[in-house]
């Protein structure tokens, strides 16, 4: 009997775990709205940074999760706001082209509650615009180091 209720211990631990990294898998499991937004932050995170490293290909990346997206959640606007900043060739051109891939972004994640817990909206007056981050520490994408930490964050 001892051995039995072992047994069915050894099991039951056995399960629960494959039960929590099943979980865990399908918790990292990637929507069309997490894709869009990891790239979109790893191109806020480079041009706060002042590089344009990684960005091409994850705005590219953005514009092909919106063109893909079946459920047409995203509006058809960002994929080609993401096109113009995989095409920008200075960080400045970026900078502008990422004002309006912000805009909609912004826009589309005030209706998603999921999101609006993820993504803070961050507001530089001196930019005159919006942009979204995960961390609460200003990371200011418009104007990087000279002047990383200039904004306001709204929400």
């Amino acid at each position: 009997m001892k051995l039995f209720t072992t047994i069915l211990c050894v099991m039951a631990v056995a399960v629960e775990a494959a039960v929590a990294g099943q979980g865990g898998n399908s918790g990292s499991g990637s929507t069309p709205e997490k894709q869009a937004y990891e790239n979109y932050i790893k191109i806020q995170s480079a041009l706060a940074a002042d590089s344009l490293k990684g960005v091409p290909e994850a705005a590219q990346a953005l514009a092909q999760v919106v063109k893909a997206d079946a459920d047409k959640k995203f509006p058809s606007a960002a994929a080609e706001q993401a096109e113009k900043v995989a095409k920008a060739n200075s960080v400045s051109a970026a900078r502008a082209a990422f004002k309006a891939l912000s805009k909609t972004l912004i826009d589309y994640r005030k209706s998603n509650p999921a999101l609006m817990a993820q993504y803070h909206e961050v507001y530089c007056p001196m930019a005159d615009a919006s942009w979204l981050q995960t961390g609460k520490t200003v990371m200011n994408p418009y104007y990087g180091s000279s002047m990383l930490h200039c904004g306001e964050i709204k929400n």
